[in-house]
């Protein structure tokens, strides 16, 4: 059997990008990283990607504001191209800063004035282990998933913000992919950790779900605490890919 190819994009700064290669394996994909100037020379690298990975870090330093830089160089060398795997429909998937990415690049809500991904409540960078609901049956990331996913968040801007009417279509249209349930760090509407796009195949959430993939990198593995492996999100995009 072929593994679908995953291209995980990179830009200067990012710094999960291994940890996304390893998950991205574990969940049966063949990964490899592509970095941005290999883009702008040549945007036809991921034309033939099965899934893209937009991996988190703190791309060009987050200058000028979290993911605004990256977002601006993938549109530049392959907004085309991303477009075009939207509309096959290959899925998509941007992590923390990559979650920035896409919402600066407009494709994923939180661009406009009506919604946003703000500063932490508290004001300050939070990095915590955190509970997350799998919650949209559109998403093809989150759709069957029934156990809940514990992961660590790292960001200082991840507040998800939005209107009541934009609130009450994310939810009505099903694009609320994932709500933090043990405790929201950082003051998002509803509790939400991640959204998805109107056709399900994009998916932005802020917490690192690659940073649990194996049972060991649980802080209270030794404990004998055995739950909520990040891995399930990798292992539905990638079948689902494999259609």
């Amino acid at each position: 059997m072929t593994l679908p190819v995953a291209a995980v994009l990179c830009a200067p700064g990012t710094n999960r990008d291994n940890d996304v290669l390893f998950a991205l394996q574990l969940a049966g994909a063949s990964p490899v990283a592509i970095l941005t100037n290999e883009l702008l020379q040549n945007p036809s690298r991921i034309n033939d990607a099965d899934i893209l990975v937009i991996a988190g870090g703190f791309s060009y330093a987050d200058a000028l504001g979290a993911g605004r830089l990256f977002a601006v160089e993938l549109e530049h060398a392959v907004g085309a191209q991303i477009a075009t795997a939207i509309s096959e429909r290959r899925p998509i998937i941007g992590i923390c800063n990559g979650f920035q990415t896409l919402v600066r690049m407009g494709i994923l809500p939180g661009s406009g004035q009506h919604a946003a991904l703000g500063h932490n409540t508290s004001g300050v960078f939070d990095c915590r282990w955190v509970e997350l609901e799998p919650s949209s049956q559109k998403c093809v990331w989150t759709q069957n998933l029934t156990n809940n996913i514990e992961c660590p968040i790292a960001h200082g801007e991840g507040r998800f913000t939005c209107d009541d009417d934009t609130l009450s279509n994310l939810q009505r249209n099903d694009q609320v992919a994932l709500r933090y349930v043990s405790t929201n760090p950082n003051g998002s509407v509803d509790n939400i950790a991640g959204v998805c796009d109107s056709t399900g195949v994009v998916l932005g959430l802020m917490p690192h779900p690659e940073n649990h993939v194996v049972r060991r990198q649980h802080p209270q593995s030794h404990r004998g605490v055995s739950r909520g492996l990040g891995l399930s999100i990798f292992q539905s995009g990638v079948c689902y890919a494999r259609r």
